[in-house]
C-alpha cells in the first residue's frame, strides 16, 4: 500500500524525492573546524545562538530597566515573578527558596529557549534533543537536590530520612528501602534527562515530518496529490503551536520537579 502511494505521489517514476526525517537529525556533521577538539556541527551552533539570545534579552531588559516598566520590561518581570513566586516560594517557602531563585530561573529560562530553537526558521531542531544537554541540567538539580539534603540532615541523617520513612512496620524496609533508594539517587535524575529528550525529539520528528511531506507533496507530487500538501501544512502549523505549548510545559515541569525534588531533600519527613 505505502508503495502505491509513493508512486502516484511521484507521477510513477521510480524514485522519490521525499526524504522522511530521522533521529539521524540529531547528529549532523561538522559545520566548522572538522576534525579539530573545537570541532562544532549545526546543533552546537544551534545551542550557541540560543544561549547568546538568552543572555541578550536579560542583558538589554536589565540595562533599560525603568521605574515604570514599559512591555518588554513588563513581560521579563513577569517571567522572573512567575519562577520566584509559583515556582520556588509556593514550593520551598519564601525563607527556604531565596537561595534557590536565581538556580531554577535560569533553568527554566535556558531550557525554555533551548526547546523553542525547534520552532524557529533557520535554527529548527530543539537544543534539548540530544542528551548532553538534558543531562548537565539533570546533573546540576541532581547535586544541588543532594547537597541541599545532606546539609539540612547530615550524610547519615539524609541517608535515614530518604531511604528509612518513619512510620513503616520494620520487616517491610527490607522492599521498601532499595525503591528508596532507586528514587532518590537513580530513578529522579534520570526521568528528568528522558522526559526532556524524548518530547523533544518527538516533536522535531512530527515538525520536520509535516513541512517535509509539505515541500515533497506541492513541489514533487504528480496531479491531485498535491492538495494533500495543504493539509500537511495545516498539520504542520498545528503541532509548531503544539510544540510551542510542550517546549513551555516541559521547561515549567522540569523546574517545578527540581523545587520539589530540593523540597523533598529537606524536610524531615517525606
Amino acid at each position: 500500500m505505502n508503495s502505491v502511494v509513493l508512486a502516484a505521489a511521484t507521477g510513477g517514476e521510480g524514485e522519490g524525492g521525499f526524504h522522511a526525517p530521522s533521529i539521524a537529525d540529531f547528529y549532523p556533521p561538522a559545520v566548522l573546524f572538522e576534525g579539530t577538539a573545537f570541532e562544532l556541527n549545526r546543533l552546537m551552533l544551534v545551542r550557541l545562538i540560543a544561549a547568546l539570545a538568552l543572555l541578550l534579552v536579560f542583558v538589554i531588559a536589565a540595562r533599560r530597566a525603568r521605574v515604570v516598566p514599559g512591555r518588554f520590561q513588563a513581560a521579563i518581570e513577569y517571567v522572573l515573578d512567575f519562577c520566584r513566586n509559583s515556582l520556588v516560594y509556593e514550593v520551598l517557602g519564601e525563607e527556604r527558596g531565596r537561595k534557590y531563585v536565581p538556580m531554577i530561573t535560569t533553568i527554566f529560562c535556558a531550557i525554555l529557549f533551548f526547546n523553542l530553537t525547534g520552532v524557529i526558521p533557520g535554527l529548527n531542531i530543539a537544543s534539548t534533543g540530544l542528551i548532553g544537554l538534558p543531562i548537565v541540567f539533570a546533573a546540576w538539580v541532581y547535586v544541588t537536590y543532594l547537597a541541599a539534603g545532606f546539609r539540612e540532615h547530615g550524610f547519615g541523617g539524609f541517608l535515614k530520612t530518604s531511604l528509612f520513612p518513619p512510620g513503616v512496620p520494620a520487616p517491610l524496609y527490607v522492599l521498601l528501602t532499595p525503591v528508596e533508594f532507586l528514587q532518590v539517587f537513580v530513578i529522579r535524575p534520570v526521568t528528568l534527562v528522558i522526559r526532556l529528550l524524548a518530547n523533544m525529539i518527538a516533536g522535531h520528528l512530527m515538525l520536520a515530518l509535516s513541512f517535509a511531506a509539505t515541500n515533497f507533496l506541492l513541489l514533487e507530487a504528480a496531479g491531485g496529490m498535491k492538495l494533500f500538501g495543504v493539509v500537511t501544512f495545516a498539520g504542520g502549523f498545528a503541532v509548531t503551536l503544539l510544540e510551542i505549548f510542550v517546549g513551555v510545559l516541559q521547561a515549567y515541569v522540569f523546574a517545578i520537579l527540581t523545587a520539589l525534588y530540593i523540597n523533598m531533600s529537606v524536610e524531615s519527613e517525606h
